[in-house]
């Protein structure tokens, strides 16, 4: 196991145990285990800003339970894949992610590829669903699950938003000679929803 992904299992523990120990003994030992977690999660997440391990650690406070990233997954009439491009990064993705309370995934998948692709989308089909863990993803504090929903466009006139430096449709072959956004989608991910283009037949794939 990495080192930073048990120290985000110890940490859902801990806050977990948290939630629901009244000892206050025991949530005083819970609490100094908090600060040895934050700790060594500073001391060796080095791709982590202050702020960012600060938000962590205040939140997921009850029973902690994964978090959901919906990416949709748009074809258009010659089989070409919609990407966006992150401003922050430079890299691409599909559209998507962190699920809202009071919006269901469907729904995820429309607004966020409205609001990153400016296209209108309707949901069709659930592809994929990823345990981000137990993939070659790069390491993660939070604990993700990731789902993959194909949508239908009305159209192909596509603009970005607020996120995004540029959206476009491309093959494979193109997709492969991108830099892709690999904590939000591997090209593995990418040549699967392909695979799922040529044989609509498959089941959805899980875990």
């Amino acid at each position: 196991m990495e080192l930073i992904t048990g120290l985000s299992k110890l940490k859902t523990l801990v806050n977990t145990s948290l939630a629901f120990n009244k000892d206050v003994y025991d949530q005083e030992r819970l609490v100094e285990m908090q600060g040895i977690i934050k700790d060594l999660v500073t001391t060796y997440s080095t791709n982590l800003t202050e702020n960012e391990i600060q938000r962590y650690f205040s939140s997921d406070v009850g029973y902690v339970t994964p978090k959901v990233d919906i990416r949709a997954v748009v074809f258009n009439a010659q089989g070409k894949l919609l990407l966006v491009q992150e401003k922050s990064d430079h890299t691409w993705a599909l559209p998507g992610g962190w699920a809202d309370v009071g919006y269901s995934p469907g729904e995820i998948a429309q607004k966020e590829t409205f609001e990153e692709a400016g296209l209108d989308v309707v949901p069709k089909q659930l592809l994929k669903v990823v345990d981000k863990a137990k993939h070659d993803y790069p390491q993660s504090l939070e604990y993700v699950y990731k789902f993959f929903i194909l949508c239908q466009a009305d159209s192909e006139k596509v603009s970005t938003g607020i996120e995004t430096s540029d959206v476009a449709f491309f093959t494979e072959a193109e997709v492969e000679q991108l830099a892709i956004s690999v904590q939000r989608n591997r090209l593995a991910d990418l040549k699967v929803l392909f695979a799922f283009y040529r044989n609509p037949w498959q089941i959805t794939q899980f875990d």
